[in-house]
């Protein structure tokens, strides 16, 4: 196999960002989408000029005309369709959150073992240079020792009916846009933290429109992480450190509104340095990473360790949330 067959589980907005990027790629092509009613299957093939449609997420995993499936379905259909899509022999790489459960992140990560598929989550700014750059610049101690990191990410949900907002759907800002903070925090502390404490704004719809948290990592080292649904485009990140700190305006987009990205490490002393950012499409280095997964048989980026890890520390944050207590993180295996 030179190529990996791309099908889309779902006709999900998102699909956007990604079908771009497999159509870049030398080494993937897109060749199905699924829906649950055939009309709708081929109203998007037709709009996004994709050969093949079909009525059924099944029907399209036991076609064997994929070899690969992006699932965008909501939160709450994440676990069940990602094994169903690795029974079928499918590999899969599945949009956050990965799951609402340890019980099915487990199950995720079995049945990715008993099948050999490669499983991956789908964080895409994780793959973007910028995001890999600063993990390099704190690791090789341009920061001193890290003390505290700081990110938030939040935007306005307008849609009352909107599926963010559904708790039977996995709704929640701190499940749709706090994970990403969180996931920036375990990858420049090197894994989760030892407690969190977190506090959230629980609105008419059920679910957390406005969260927050603080997390204590070893050696005294926090991170603080905001998320909302209720407050205009917002996202930021910093690392402090002993030595000077690092910001970044746009880390987990690179840019908006034709503003570009970049670091910048402010100094103890001395003026501000801009660091200049390789530019790349967003969504690019996931659909490479899987691509050398599956043909090359190289290890992923974001481990399943990793990812497992997203999802215990946003349990414990939701739990110490409504115990109004902190809680400790187990570390378990």
């Amino acid at each position: 196999m030179s190529k990996v067959r791309w099908g889309l589980l779902s006709t999900a907005h998102i699909n956007r960002r990604l079908i771009p990027a497999i159509r870049r790629s030398p080494r993937g092509e897109l060749v199905a989408v699924a829906s649950r009613s055939q009309a709708s299957a081929d109203a998007y093939a037709a709009d996004w000029e994709i050969p093949q449609a079909f009525g059924s997420y099944q029907a399209m995993l036991d076609s064997g005309e994929i070899d690969a499936v992006y699932i965008s379905l909501p939160n709450h259909l994440h676990a069940e369709w990602t094994i169903r899509a690795m029974r079928s022999g499918v590999h899969v790489l599945c949009e956050k959150p990965f799951a609402l459960s340890m019980a099915e992140v487990d199950g995720m990560i079995t049945t990715a073992r008993e099948t050999g598929r490669v499983l991956a989550e789908a964080f895409m700014y994780r793959h973007h240079p910028q995001t890999r750059l600063a993990g390099e610049l704190v690791r090789g101690g341009k920061v001193g020792e890290v003390t505290v990191v700081r990110a938030v990410f939040n935007f306005q949900v307008a849609n009352p009916h909107d599926v963010r907002l559904a708790p039977q759907l996995g709704g929640g800002c701190l499940w749709d846009v706090g994970v990403y903070p969180i996931s920036f925090a375990q990858h420049i502390m090197g894994g989760p933290p030892e407690w969190v404490a977190g506090d959230q704004w629980t609105g008419a719809t059920g679910v957390d429109e406005v969260f927050s948290g603080q997390l204590h990592y070893s050696g005294g080292r926090m991170a603080q992480i905001t998320s909302s649904f209720r407050t205009p485009f917002y996202t930021f990140a910093e690392v402090i450190g002993t030595d000077g700190r690092l910001s970044i305006d746009f880390p987990f987009l690179f840019a908006v509104d034709d503003k570009p990205a970049g670091l910048v490490f402010h100094p103890a002393d001395g003026k501000p340095e801009r660091i200049k950012v390789a530019e790349e499409y967003l969504y690019q280095g996931e659909v490479e990473d899987m691509h050398g997964a599956i043909l090359d048989g190289a290890a992923n980026t974001i481990t399943l360790e990793q990812t497992r890890n997203h999802v215990r520390t946003v349990l414990a944050l939701y739990q110490s949330a409504a115990e109004g207590r902190v809680v400790t993180m187990t570390h378990e295996g």
